[in-house]
């Protein structure tokens, strides 16, 4: 086996690639983008969890392009709306953007929405958290699995500017700061993908030890 493994990392979500670059810098394998293999088509999120939806992704990337491939399902389930966005986070509110929104279009779409899905409910009852499930597959199976959560609430309006996505609005008490609001390395230290990542890098080490 080759000593280095290359890993195609399957987003194409900025701050998703700098937290997974950050975490896995020191894993002996070489994580590759998706830049090299064109403009493929992304698969259709059709799993009922997160844990489906990272085993899906990964596999579909790993078949589409020959390589092992890492993908994650995240997002945030709020209490108040019964889980909500959970599995949708990403698209929680692609009604009212278009079909060519960018990243940032779309994170702003997401927010107001679910601001305004919370616009009568208390502070008490605003708590949520974030899911984030990893899986690493090759074109025949899914191999490495983890998972990470982290606990908080959803503020009345955003806070900070070093996040992407949920971040400005999801309030860590014991920090007194929203996750948008921590600089990268603190954030990855606490973040439910930071959790993730560590969990799946020490079951990736082992892995590879145990083929070595």
């Amino acid at each position: 086996m080759n000593s280095t493994p290359s890993i195609v990392v399957a987003t194409r979500n900025p701050g998703k690639i700098r937290e997974i670059h950050a975490v896995l810098a020191d894993l002996p394998v070489t994580l590759r983008s998706l830049e090299p293999f064109g403009d493929l088509p992304e698969p259709e999120e059709t799993g009922e969890t997160f844990a489906d939806n990272a085993a899906l992704k990964a596999l579909y990337y790993a078949q589409a392009t020959g390589h092992w491939a890492l993908a994650d399902d995240s997002g945030l389930q709020v209490d108040a709306l019964g889980g909500d966005p959970g599995v949708r986070s990403a698209r929680y509110a692609a009604d009212r953007v278009p079909p060519t929104a960018g990243r940032e279009q779309i994170d702003q779409a997401n927010n107001a929405k679910l601001l305004n899905q919370l616009r009568d409910v208390p502070d008490a009852q605003r708590t949520g958290r974030f899911v984030c499930f990893i899986a690493l597959a090759d074109p025949r199976g899914v191999l490495v699995e983890a998972s990470g959560t982290v606990e908080g609430c959803i503020l009345h309006a955003p806070r900070g500017e070093n996040g992407f996505g949920y971040d400005p609005l999801f309030y860590i008490p014991d920090l007194g700061h929203t996750t948008a609001e921590l600089p990268a390395e603190r954030k990855n230290a606490i973040s439910h993908r930071g959790q993730a990542l560590r969990a799946f890098a020490e079951r990736l080490r082992e892995m590879l030890a145990a083929r070595a």
